[in-house]
């Protein structure tokens, strides 16, 4: 197996799931914030844990798209080809 392959099998089979996994999971805390801010409309502590949530779900996902990209520009520059799995080919 040459390195290019090993790559590939890599990103395809360890990176891409990982990456999706922890996407998902900010998704979730993101979705949970939202709702947590809606349901305590007066209580100050809990909009407030709400919005921490809201951020960092947000941050995570800018996170996990970065991830793509990044993997995606060192595949680029070393001249391998995308996986036929890879989301955003």
């Amino acid at each position: 197996m040459s390195i290019a392959g090993f790559l590939q099998s890599v990103s395809a089979l360890i990176l891409n799931p990982l990456i999706t996994l922890a996407f998902a999971v900010a998704l979730l805390v993101f979705f949970w914030g939202v709702v947590e801010f809606i349901r305590s409309e007066t209580a100050d502590a809990k909009r407030a844990d709400g919005q921490k949530k809201i951020v960092y779900g947000l941050v995570g996902m800018f996170i996990m798209f970065s991830a793509y990209g990044i993997i995606q520009l060192i595949l680029d520059t070393l001249g391998i080809p995308l996986p036929a799995v890879y989301p955003f080919s």
